[in-house]
């Protein structure tokens, strides 16, 4: 089970610059308000229906993975939380897939989240179309990004396969509203994301839960250690619930200290594409109204050699928060070679495991040592079930947090406008006004150049 270890947060143990008991304390009243606004108020605010998907129904997804079973591709379109997500499962759960003998039986996975020609057309010469799986998923049903990868693709299928070229698409999308809803209704397979469930919530969904199956990971595990973590992160007891401490002491931090910005460093190279996934989740939930907290993602033990110079010594600006992995499911033991040096003769015997263990602690203890706070999430290892605990778990503090924010965490209001203004350059109907607007700023950026 995930726990939380806030020791080095704390006054008693890092001196001024942490918090005390008595702070968090007062702020019990505050945090279990936010708690039973999760608990028993998600109809009043959208967004909260991502709580409910641990108890989903799958048999949809994998009867959609049962689709894709013995072609040898799966391509994935979409980006942000659409390609996040998955990202991170494949990347936690199968590591260098496709280059590993053991998964011969299983597709390769591309995921292409972006609109970068390259990317696409070195995607393409990687893999036979003819063979190919193709998974689509834009919550809206008209994300640019990957309605256009969509339109390229579908047009390449169908010149090769003709009329079989629908039965290679899985539409994931709203299951009402936008335009991939209605090609599907036309006859190509889709799944749907809920309502009310944001794309950056929505890993635990048909989004995350397709590519799962598809790679063989226990998606009935994921959602178990969701489930288990909605149970310890909606206690009412203050002091047992991980989810309430953490965004409180996140909270006072940046309130009473400036510590505004996050550092997530896992000391897991499977979870790196997880700190990326965090990062959109912190950054678009709490960034609005002048209020917000800045994610900063990292992997441990690398990023020691090239960040925690500043974390020890710069700006009295952060909070780290570890990631450890107590088993990490795979070990080698340094042998007893070059022992006629002093900077390898200390090594041998141990394991890579507790090697990058001891440079967690260590790093926990350095950072400490210098006042800097910092917490640590321990997961005794990397499966399925855990993996669907961190989810939950950093959903849950994310929605905490921006209750004590006293901002809406499931909106993105100023990512929209972006979006208009695409959709008005590339010529949408509707948005001839901000074309114009687009334009007419060209001739204000014509100012200053070189």
């Amino acid at each position: 089970m995930l726990g939380l270890n806030f020791s080095f947060m704390m006054a008693e143990t890092i001196g001024e610059t942490g918090t005390t008991e008595r702070k968090l304390e007062s702020f019990r009243g505050k945090a279990l308000e936010a708690l039973s606004r999760i608990k028993g108020a998600m109809a009043e605010m959208p967004g909260l229906e991502f709580t409910r998907l641990p108890w989903q129904d799958i048999t949809p997804v994998k009867e959609a993975a049962r689709r894709l079973s013995g072609l040898e591709n799966f391509l994935l379109l979409g980006i942000g939380g659409s390609a996040l997500g998955p990202k991170c499962i494949l990347e936690a759960l199968s590591p260098l897939h496709n280059q590993r003998p053991d998964k011969r039986q299983r597709p390769k996975v591309f995921i292409y989240e972006n609109a970068d020609p390259c990317t696409l057309e070195s995607i393409l010469s990687s893999l036979d179309i003819n063979k190919t799986g193709i998974n689509v998923i834009s919550k809206s049903g008209g994300t640019s990004e990957t309605i256009a990868a969509f339109m390229v693709l579908y047009d390449l299928v169908e010149k090769s396969l003709g009329k079989e070229a629908a039965g290679r698409f899985i539409l994931t999308t709203d299951p009402e509203k936008g335009d991939l809803r209605r090609l599907a209704a036309k006859g190509m397979a889709s799944l749907s994301i809920p309502p009310g469930v944001g794309g950056r919530y929505s890993v635990l969904s048909a989004v995350g839960l397709l590519l799962a199956e598809v790679i063989g990971a226990d998606t009935e595990g994921l959602l178990r250690g969701a489930r288990d973590a909605h149970e310890r992160c909606t206690r009412e007891e203050f002091w047992e619930n991980p989810a309430i401490l953490a965004a409180v002491l996140i909270f006072i931090m940046q309130r009473d200290e400036g510590r505004k910005i996050d550092v997530l460093i896992p000391y897991s190279d499977r979870l790196k594409s997880f700190s990326e996934w965090y990062c959109q989740l912190w950054s678009e939930s709490l960034g609005k109204q002048g209020r917000g907290l800045t994610p900063y993602p990292s992997v441990g033990t690398t990023d020691q050699h090239s960040q925690v110079q500043l974390w020890m010594e710069g700006p009295r600006d952060k909070v780290v928060i570890f990631i450890r992995v107590e088993d990490h499911g795979a070990d080698f033991t340094i042998p007893d070679v070059f022992g006629g040096y002093e900077s390898m003769s200390f090594l041998r015997g141990h394991g890579l495991s507790g090697l990058i263990n001891a440079e967690e602690e260590a790093t926990e203890l350095a950072l400490a040592k210098n006042q800097r706070p910092n917490m640590t999430i321990t997961i005794p290892s990397l499966d399925a079930y855990h993996l669907g605990q961190l989810f939950y778990f950093f959903e849950i503090v994310t929605a905490l947090t921006g209750f004590f924010l006293e901002i809406n965490p499931f909106d993105q209001p100023s990512v929209e406008e972006g979006k208009r203004l695409t959709f008005g350059l590339m010529g949408k109907k509707g948005f001839e006004d901000k074309k114009k607007e687009v334009v007419e700023a060209r001739d204000k950026k014509s100012c200053y150049k070189v």
